[in-house]
C-alpha cells in the first residue's frame, strides 16, 4: 500500500540520496532542505565525532544528515507517539547502532541526556527546533526552550543551534552561551551559540 506521506533525502555524506519519512505536517515542520545544507554548511568538518543531540527530533532529519556526515553518535528526543515510530523507523534505515531515541518530554529529556555526557571526552553539538505554536498549549515553548539552555551548566558542548520562526528576536546571551549569528530563510531562522568568551 503505497502512502502519500511526505519524505526528505539525506543530502551528503555516507548515506547520501536515502529517503526518510515524514510525520505529518500537523504534528511537526520538516527543516527545509535549503536550511539544512545552510547547517551543514556551518558546521562543515565540524560535525565529525561529534555527539548530536536533535531535541523535539520529529523524522530525526537532522541527526541523521549529521550521522551520515561523520557525526559519532546522535541521540533524538521527541514526545509525539507517530512522529516517534518514524524517527525509529528513519534511525534504523540510516544506521541504528549510532542512534539513541527517547520517547519524552524535550525539557525534561535534554538536561538529563546533557547531565549523561557531561563528563565524557565527547564534545556535543545540541540541536533545539521547537515546534511553532499552533498546539495547544504551545504558547510558551520558546521561553521553555531559552530557560532550559540557561540552566546548561557542561563544559563540553561545542555549539547550540536554536531553529525558530523568523520573527522571533532571540537573546544576545543564554547563560554562558552567546549569540555568535542567525541565518534566515523565509518564515525560519538558525541562530547559532557558542560558550562566552
Amino acid at each position: 500500500m503505497k502512502t502519500d506521506r511526505p519524505t526528505t533525502k539525506i543530502i551528503a555524506g555516507v548515506h547520501k540520496g536515502k529517503v526518510l519519512e515524514l510525520p505529518s505536517l500537523d504534528v511537526t515542520r520538516s527543516s527545509k532542505s535549503v536550511l539544512k545544507e545552510s547547517l551543514f554548511n556551518v558546521l562543515q568538518f565540524d560535525i565529525i565525532d561529534k555527539v548530536f543531540i536533535e531535541s523535539f527530533a520529529g523524522s530525526g532529519s537532522i541527526g541523521l544528515e549529521a550521522i551520515s556526515r561523520g557525526a559519532k553518535r546522535a541521540y533524538f528526543i521527541e514526545l509525539d507517539k507517530n512522529s516517534y515510530q518514524i524517527l525509529l523507523k528513519n534511525c534504523k534505515l540510516v544506521d541504528i547502532e549510532k542512534c539513541q531515541t527517547i520517547q519524552g518530554n524535550t525539557f525534561v529529556q535534554t538536561p538529563l541526556m546533557l547531565e549523561f555526557l557531561k563528563n565524557s571526552k565527547d564534545e556535543v553539538i545540541l540541536y533545539v527546533d521547537p515546534p511553532f505554536d499552533y498546539r495547544e498549549g504551545m504558547e510558551e515553548i520558546y521561553e521553555k526552550s531559552f530557560y532550559m539552555i540557561e540552566n546548561i551548566d557542561s563544559t563540553n558542548i561545542f555549539m547550540i543551534i536554536i531553529e525558530h520562526v523568523s520573527s522571533l528576536k532571540v537573546p544576545e546571551v543564554l547563560g554562558k552561551f552567546s549569540l555568535d549569528k542567525t541565518r534566515k530563510f523565509g518564515k525560519s531562522s538558525l541562530s547559532y551559540y557558542t560558550y562566552t568568551k
